[in-house]
């Protein structure tokens, strides 16, 4: 769950006071409550009115540095010009398109650089083990979100396996379309719901350290054993479940599970692409080949698009050729302005040197976090990351999960003009996931600041 937070700062661009207050009052009264967290006293959310770079601006004027990149989307900066103008463009001249009837030009060339700069690129640069077959071309189904891409995935997966069952690892996070809630492991967004659910997501422990590895093994031979198993699902890094980086031998491994047992090995890169490891996709620091790749967040920096992308042979396999009727559409499919921006984007993470940029940056983060301590040793801190995807673990001396300290450090850092958001399902992991185009004196400023409410809180 997202802290209660309020927010202050000095004000460059003021508003009047009533327009925070109205507009929270018109979200309480209109918007369904369950939503977005208001706090009575108007404390929390706070309204964001713009963003340009690593910064954001409220309602209010207040100005932030936003560790978040919202989300992890805006990897080349909030607002990036040549995105921004590419999607301009696009509006001006073709709004809107008919998915998967009368298709546009863009959604071929976004389709064709996807499997450019995955497939075709491991092929190219060698980055897949050579034990694994060359992945040769890719083939695109585009979403609006980022749980649809992995839905799009889960259906491929049923439909070249003809096994429906799916593997999947506790603390993942997958979104939260029926779908895609199979496979999401918190039980604060299944309970409810279960009655509902297929029941075809079978968990098994997500190893952060190697000797895991043989205990996790055991669990898949297990479920394998017992059902008809077409696919396993699994985050390279897992972000929301806690900033947890595998041992490195975790992804070759499952490539080889899968390949033993006929089954297709899903990444869900939805947050970790597109750069935020220090790589174009996380899968590349082991040079892991999967079968198909689930992107979104930072694919067009701003605007809703996700995109399954699968090794051809295995596209075809699963889907047949179109009839004039796709089992598979939505109204927005390939959207001609999310195709737009996502060109620009991909471009822009390529011409900045985004990639590289991340894993300096990284290096430096994780160096200063090592610095980070507890007054008194209250509570410990654990860094972890990997690129600009890292996170400090604050744990009690007793061992559990220190989150009403890392809450009310978030809410202390947002007072200071911060924003960041907490990871795990005791929210006791800060995270770090800004934009990639932050700097090391402002990474240094908000590794500063934490250190500064740490030892207040």
């Amino acid at each position: 769950m997202r802290p209660i937070t309020a927010g202050a700062g000095k004000s460059a661009h003021p508003k009047p006071v009533g327009d925070t207050r109205k507009i929270l009052k018109q979200l309480g009264v209109f918007e369904s409550r369950n939503v977005t967290l208001i706090e009575r006293d108007g404390s929390w959310p706070i309204i964001w009115e713009r963003a340009r770079g690593v910064h954001v601006r409220d309602a209010e004027g207040k100005k932030y540095l936003d560790l978040t990149a919202a989300f992890g989307v805006a990897a080349a900066g909030h607002a990036n010009p040549k995105v921004v103008r590419a999607g301009q463009r696009q509006m001006a001249k073709l709004l809107h398109a008919m998915g998967d009837v009368h298709p546009h030009a863009l959604k071929a060339q976004l389709a064709r650089e996807l499997s450019r700069i995955t497939f075709e690129r491991w092929s190219v640069t060698g980055r897949v083990r050579r034990s694994q077959r060359q992945p040769g071309t890719g083939k695109v189904i585009f979403s609006n979100s980022g749980f649809e891409a992995v839905e799009s995935a889960l259906k491929t997966a049923l439909l070249a396996t003809g096994k429906p069952g799916v593997i999947a690892f506790s603390g993942g996070y997958h979104g939260l379309g029926y779908g895609a809630l199979n496979a999401t492991h918190r039980e604060h967004f299944r309970r409810r719901f279960s009655p509902q659910l297929g029941g075809f997501g079978h968990f098994v422990a997500f190893p952060s350290r190697l000797e895991q590895l043989e205990e996790t093994g055991q669990e898949i031979r297990k479920i394998l054993r017992r059902h008809k198993i077409g696919a396993i699902l699994v985050e390279p890094v897992q972000a929301r479940g806690g900033i947890y980086i595998p041992p490195p031998e975790f992804l070759p491994w499952l490539r080889k599970i899968c390949d033993a047992a006929g089954a297709l090995l899903i990444l869900d890169e939805i947050y970790t692409g597109f750069g935020r490891t220090g790589q174009w996709f996380a899968c590349e620091h082991t040079g892991t080949l999967p079968d198909l790749i689930c992107l979104g967040k930072a694919l067009t920096g701003g605007f809703p698009l996700s995109a399954c992308v699968g090794r051809a042979d295995v596209m075809d396999a699963a889907w047949p050729i179109s009839s004039g009727e796709a089992i598979h559409t939505s109204t927005y499919l390939g959207h001609p302005v999310g195709c737009a921006m996502a060109l620009a984007q991909i471009q822009e993470i390529a011409r900045l040197k985004l990639c590289a940029r991340s894993t300096r940056l990284g290096k430096f983060l994780l160096a200063e976090l090592a610095r980070v301590h507890s007054p008194r040793s209250q509570f410990t801190c654990t860094p972890r990351g990997s690129g600009l995807m890292a996170g400090l673990e604050l744990t009690l001396p007793n061992g559990k999960p220190a989150t009403q300290v890392s809450l009310a450090a978030i809410k202390a850092l947002l007072q200071r003009g911060y924003i960041f958001l907490p990871e795990g399902e005791h929210a006791n992991i800060i995270s770090f996931t800004p934009p990639l185009t932050i700097t090391r004196a402002q990474l240094a400023r908000a590794v500063a600041a934490l250190q500064t409410v740490l030892a207040t809180v």
